[in-house]
């Protein structure tokens, strides 16, 4: 039996398993398991995690079993493991998780109908391009960057699901990221407000994407008339996202939905 958490953060949801609990076995294949909807307890994905002083490292597993380098709502749901679950009040008010993108700090700002609400230093976009990328036919106008992990943003006047579901497969695959891609389909709606649709690697759509947003609002304010303090709304919810000088930083709340054992 592995004891297992599940958190979601506007729909995006993710299961956390003890580094020690997950020894010795293949954490791809119980990525695949236990993250399937129909067999398994349903995720978007599988965090394995190790506590701490400060708070935790982490690693993540798309539901496919593929890595993935960091999550924004995954690692805002694992703080709020931390702190609701594992009771580790942050002593400096931050709680501090190590990914394979590098350390990202959460602050706890608030609660929100008693969901934690964290504002995470989520580092700087990089190599941020407007491209033309053939895809399924078409020769699509994007925006690609990285916000710890790799993303591609289409900027569109209006959102429909039947363009996300047309191009964010080919975009995920395409020969121009080898390591496949996040996919975020983006509208303007007013300064201050970008609507989203997201297509998530390894996943699929997603009904929401912390590292998705921050991708989304910087490919807005540089190419779209948008603020760089914007809510960032997708089909679970609605999160800000600040591009300031010294970075992105993520705000939104994370609540805990299960606790259980997975009889493996």
């Amino acid at each position: 039996m592995i004891p297992v958490v599940k958190a979601q953060a506007c729909g995006n949801d993710f299961l956390y398993v003890e580094e020690a609990h997950a020894a010795g076995r293949d954490a791809a294949a119980l990525a695949r398991r236990v993250c399937e909807r129909r067999t398994g307890i349903g995720a978007d994905g599988l965090i394995v995690y190790r506590r701490t002083p400060g708070g935790a490292v982490m690693r993540l597993l798309n539901a496919d079993g593929s890595r993935a380098e960091v999550s924004g709502n995954g690692v805002r749901g694992l703080a709020a493991v931390l702190v609701d679950v594992h009771r580790d009040e942050p002593g400096s008010g931050a709680v501090r998780v190590e990914t394979d993108a590098g350390e990202k700090s959460l602050v706890l700002v608030g609660r929100d109908g008693g969901r934690p609400v964290f504002r995470a230093a989520m580092g700087q976009p990089t190599a941020i391009a407007r491209r033309i990328l053939a895809v399924a036919g078409d020769d699509l106008d994007v925006v690609t960057l990285g916000v710890g992990n790799p993303q591609c943003v289409r900027l569109e006047p209006e959102l429909a699901e039947s363009r996300l579901l047309r191009y964010g497969p080919a975009l995920e695959r395409h020969p121009a990221f080898p390591e496949g891609t996040n996919v975020e389909f983006a509208s303007v709606e007013a300064p201050g407000r970008v609507r989203i649709l997201i297509w998530e690697r390894g996943v699929g759509p997603t009904r929401s994407s912390g590292t998705g947003a921050c991708a989304a609002a910087v490919a807005a304010a540089s190419f779209g008339g948008a603020d760089r303090d914007v809510q960032v709304v997708s089909p679970g919810g609605s999160q800000r996202v600040e591009w300031r000088e010294d970075g992105l930083f993520l705000t939104g709340w994370a609540e805990i939905v299960l606790r259980g054992e997975w009889l493996a």
